[in-house]
């Protein structure tokens, strides 16, 4: 991976972050950070907010408080682009065309390490020999493994990971892990949403726990 060197500054860091839905607060004033080289753990129960958290640090979602941070500075939309990757519930992935040109497609929006290839990251996440395969016809877990090669070839130092164990095999979750110990140990960090059904991955690890508004 290629990430940008570490810096005394965080990679993301909230200040005051707050969202509410229809007037009903969903989450915050949140306070957090995230350094190169480490992960946050975001536990919750369900409607506690973490997704909308995610959502809002990829900058799918408008905050109504706060400020988010990427390396010092306001994290503009150009700022996110270069900096995060996204994987959320869906798997992103359009239903007619093929494993590896769903990866194509992607990598043409996002952009792409220059040392992976398409088929090299299908084979990492356990998918060679599915390269025809049209998405549609792959399982729950094999969609999820596809997304996971596109989150493999992104050049983003910063993964946004929502329930990233979600439809995946013991091995899949090992695979999980492995993924976010390689993007740590190469200078990058990690947000991952949790409700507590799932060990944390083995990595250098920050708590944050979200509870519903009462």
């Amino acid at each position: 991976m290629s990430h940008v060197p570490p810096t005394d500054l965080p990679l993301l860091a909230a200040r005051g972050l707050r969202f509410a839905r229809n007037e009903a607060c969903v989450f915050g004033p949140l306070d957090f950070s995230v350094d190169a080289g480490e992960a946050l753990l975001v536990q919750g129960d369900n409607g506690a907010g973490k997704t909308t958290l995610l959502r809002v640090l990829a900058g799918l979602l408008r905050v109504d408080d706060g400020e988010i941070d990427i390396r010092g500075k306001p994290a503009g939309a150009l700022a996110r682009a270069a900096t995060v990757a996204y994987l959320g519930h869906l798997p992103a992935l359009k239903a007619d065309l093929s494993a590896l040109e769903n990866l194509e497609f992607l990598c043409g929006l996002h952009g792409r390490r220059p040392t992976q290839t398409l088929e090299g990251a299908m084979a990492v996440v356990g998918l060679s020999g599915f390269e025809d395969a049209l998405a549609r016809q792959l399982s729950a877990g094999q969609k999820k493994r596809l997304s996971l090669a596109r989150l493999w070839l992104s050049p983003a130092s910063l993964w946004l990971l929502d329930e990233p164990y979600a439809n995946l095999d013991l091995d899949g979750i090992e695979l999980v892990n492995r993924m976010v110990q390689a993007q740590l140990r190469d200078g990058g960090a990690a947000l991952v949403t949790t409700h507590g059904a799932y060990a944390a991955p083995p990595v250098r690890t920050r708590l944050l726990t979200l509870e519903r508004p009462a």
